[in-house]
């Protein structure tokens, strides 16, 4: 009877410190979705049509061009020869006054060839305007349109879309489809795009080429701006393809060079009222390194009077408490963590693992290894770090998290989605994560993030050792 008790006493002990371990640490959704099968779409869909018309311009995307926001760069691809690299363009529909003229190139992967990769950098253009604008010749020519962001001003109003780990399965329709809807201006993408290294040989072209037309219907109205994920990486010996993000650099432009940055695959922007910040987690950034170098003198050209908000994306989360690509951050946390509080970064957004996760304002900057902190603890100077590596793609979801969940999470769920950040003010953001359930878009996780160099309410708040946030996963907005 005694080692009954001595077991039961054992159990429920246990019971009770996960309970408190789970409600200290913040909110595990319980939340079980009925997925759509986890596996790409047939190329024969409508999603991925062809344009009408003999070398008709496909895969039609834009990016800023610059670094403030006056410049696009529009890029497509014909499939049969180079044609016409001319983007005839105006703020009147049909009635094209401006001409630029672009680049053409192509590429081989193994015995795949590529289409004719067209690129033009429209510029000198005028703030918070529509510009109409038409590439291709003939018949076969296309017609798009394209919104500047308003000037770079404290106070401007914007909203972006954060979207990850897309892919090109019914989930990620799901997810681009509720995005679309969501009316956002500008995607930030973290990263994985089209897993097309998820196929070999001839078939990884063709999946690139499928994926650009499957996120044109937003891609060529609105920015994209984008950063490198694993699956850019594309390092294939056994068909002697050894160049890294090879297929990704031939179709994917960044404005890098008006940022300083020698690489397109590290660089910043500013719009409206955020200077953002991409960086590659897939290329060296230890200290010396030209990543590293570039974000050390970046961070010293922000402008928290004219840009307050500053964000920063990456793929590999340096926060994350899930078991799927656990720690695989940590060696980029140690090197640029401490820069991100001394800047006062208002968030962090990564990808790479399947599901989403937010965090609250911690840090582990004081952590080494003969001494001091050995956890994060609360920071008031730190950002929030959003895990939304949960667009769609064939590798399903990451269900499997940590327990107990790690003091630093505020809310985690295993469910497809994409997010928004809607700045109102130099003051104030409004942010909200979308699962996708079942088809349907419901808010499921939303809160007031307030700016960490305006707010002067942030400035003075204790944060306590519990956190104490209401956490709650509805449309009631939260404050962090």
């Amino acid at each position: 009877m005694a080692s009954m008790i001595s077991r039961f006493l054992v159990i429920i002990s246990y019971v009770l410190l996960r309970f408190l371990n789970d409600v200290h640490g913040g909110v595990t959704s319980n939340f079980i979705r009925s997925e759509f099968p986890s596996v790409d779409i047939l190329l024969d869909n409508e999603v991925f049509a062809i344009p009408n018309g003999y070398n008709a311009p496909q895969q039609v995307h834009i990016t800023q061009g610059d670094y403030d926001g006056k410049g696009v760069i529009i890029m497509w691809v014909t499939p049969v020869e180079p044609g016409s690299n001319q983007v005839r363009y105006g703020t009147s529909e049909k009635n094209y006054d401006f001409t630029a003229e672009g680049t053409v190139k192509n590429y081989t992967f193994y015995n795949y060839t590529s289409g004719y990769m067209h690129e033009c950098l429209v510029n000198d253009l005028e703030y918070d305007t529509k510009y109409f604008y038409e590439i291709g010749e003939g018949d076969s020519a296309r017609s798009f349109w394209f919104q500047t962001p308003p000037k770079i001003d404290p106070n401007a109003s914007y909203k972006f879309g954060i979207i990850g780990d897309l892919g090109q399965t019914y989930n990620s329709l799901s997810t681009f489809e509720h995005y679309i809807e969501s009316g956002a201006q500008t995607v930030l993408h973290v990263g994985d795009l089209s897993y097309a290294d998820r196929y070999k040989y001839h078939d990884m072209g063709v999946r690139w080429d499928s994926y650009g037309r499957f996120v044109e219907k937003s891609a060529a109205y609105q920015p994209w701006l984008w950063t490198v994920g694993n699956h850019e990486i594309e390092y294939e010996p056994y068909m002697d393809e050894v160049v890294p993000f090879k297929q990704y650099l031939y179709r994917y432009s960044t404005p890098y060079a008006a940022s300083g940055s020698t690489s397109p695959l590290w660089y910043a922007v500013r719009r409206a009222s955020a200077h953002i910040i991409v960086l590659s987690s897939y290329s060296p950034y230890v200290k010396y390194t030209p990543q590293y170098k570039w974000l050390e003198a970046e961070f010293k050209k922000v402008d928290r009077k004219k840009t307050p908000w500053l964000i920063v994306i990456m793929h590999s989360p340096i926060y994350n408490s899930n078991n799927a690509h656990y720690m695989e951050g940590e060696s980029m946390r140690v090197v640029f963590e401490s820069w991100f509080v001394q800047y006062k970064v208002d968030v962090v957004f990564a990808g790479h693992v399947h599901a989403y996760e937010r965090s609250y304002r911690i840090s582990n900057i004081h952590y080494n290894v003969t001494g001091g902190a050995m956890y994060p603890v609360p920071d008031k100077s730190a950002p929030v770090y959003i895990t939304v590596g949960d667009g769609g793609n064939q590798e399903g979801l990451a269900s499997r998290f940590n327990y107990p969940q790690p003091n630093y999470s505020a809310f985690r769920e295993a469910s497809y989605g994409h997010s928004t950040l809607e700045i109102m003010n130099k003051t104030h953001a409004l942010y909200h994560w979308n699962r996708n359930d079942d088809g349907k878009k419901v808010a499921t996780d939303s809160f007031v993030l307030h700016n960490q160099y305006w707010n002067k309410s942030l400035r003075g708040r204790k944060l306590k050792k519990n956190y104490v946030h209401a956490v709650v996963p509805t449309l009631e907005l939260n404050k962090v």
